[in-house]
């Protein structure tokens, strides 16, 4: 726990680290494009608010393109929504510097998102930096990478994950061989990252194919609520009720699959157990850990990221989800021993699971803004 503990404090204390843009009186006026068409309901409940929006900001610059009468905006909104990673030309859509945003849902929401561009557009350069994938990031626009680790890891603190693998290396220390610990343990780590992947990338094209709804914030932050209250009854009532932990009767076909990685005649036979049970294990395991990638995937298709960083997201987010265990792993392996995960332990991560799920539904069922 004093992995995740300190990994989100350098996540924390890096976006701090990065300085906020400030104002220069001599900065020219930022620019917001809008591409519209007539006759649709979204751009008229748009037109309204940026019609409200200059008369607060009488600086701000809005470029109007009608894409039923200018041909050359229409080609090139499709352009930006096809380099977005969204087929066709949507409207209404807003482009702020490079940033495309589209569709339009109402003030709070994607009027906030709009202003706080804006914000940054109008804003000197100076205190951003440049990732690699991810893009320009300030710390005004740094929180999707910090809410990325931040939930990773609290996912990480998963217990129905933890104690296959701490069964699993406690034991490969009684084999005595550290070179096959490396091998097997790797693989197993390898194949669970990898089948988590795809299940995050399933929640997320779900998401995207659904398209942003009030209604489905909404749904989904009330089951998110229900997940967290049975976390947190199987941490302050064990054995008790619906449980999301894995069922009591699953548990004995894990053990033999464990022991058939350990007492495998060969390494290759060895690593290709291991592969099959790292496989069989999370696909069991889905519906302890259902909840934080659903939310978190949500919110990422909510962001209007063209494809690779929205890959790039993904993998950010499975490798703070699997620090806890490889920290654990390269632990096992220095001192050919292994800590039991101890019942109190397993309630604590219950805990942990619980709050944040719970703080994310509430955020997705009656603030949303606040995730965006």
């Amino acid at each position: 726990m004093s992995g995740h503990a300190n990994l989100l404090a350098l996540a924390l204390a890096g976006a701090a680290f990065v300085a906020a843009p400030t104002a220069r009186a001599d900065e020219s006026p930022a620019v917001l494009e809008e591409f519209f068409r007539p006759g649709c309901p979204h751009c008229a409940k748009a037109e309204s608010w940026l019609a409200e929006l200059e008369a607060r900001r009488p600086s701000l610059r809005v470029l109007r393109h009608d894409i039923t009468r200018d041909p050359a905006a229409a080609a090139r909104l499709a352009r930006l929504c096809r380099r977005a990673g969204h087929p066709g030309a949507l409207v209404p859509s807003f482009l702020v510097g490079e940033r495309l945003v589209v569709g339009f849902r109402d003030g709070a929401t994607t009027g906030r998102l709009l202003e706080d561009l804006l914000a940054g557009a109008g804003a000197s350069a100076e205190g951003e930096v440049d990732v690699p994938v991810f893009g320009r990031v300030s710390a005004a626009r740094s929180g999707l990478l910090v809410f990325t680790l931040a939930v990773g890891l609290a996912d990480g603190f998963n217990p129905c994950a933890m104690w296959v693998l701490l069964f699993l290396l406690s034991l490969l220390a009684h084999v005595h061989s550290r070179a096959r610990m490396i091998a097997v343990s790797a693989t197993f780590l390898v194949v669970s990252a990898g089948v988590y992947y795809l299940f995050m990338t399933a929640w997320l094209g779900a998401f995207l194919a659904l398209g942003e709804s009030r209604a489905l914030q909404a749904s989904l932050g009330v089951l998110a609520l229900a997940a967290a209250l049975i976390h947190l009854k199987d941490a302050l009532a064990p054995g008790r009720g619906p449980s999301l932990s894995i069922p009591e009767s699953a548990k004995p076909g894990i053990y033999a699959r464990v022991r058939e990685v350990v007492t495998a005649r060969n390494l290759p036979a060895a690593l290709a157990a291991a592969c099959v049970l790292a496989a069989g294990v999370n696909l069991v395991e889905m519906l302890c850990t259902a909840g934080l990638p659903a939310v978190y995937t949500s919110v990422l298709a909510s962001h209007h990221l063209d494809f690779w960083r929205r890959q790039a997201y993904l993998l950010l987010y499975i490798a703070a989800y699997m620090f806890d265990d490889a920290l654990m792993t390269a632990a096992a392996v220095a001192t050919m021993s292994v800590a039991r995960l101890q019942e109190s332990g397993g309630r604590i991560l219950q805990l942990i699971s619980g709050a944040v799920l719970a703080a994310l539904g509430l955020a997705l069922m009656f603030r949303p803004d606040l995730l965006n």
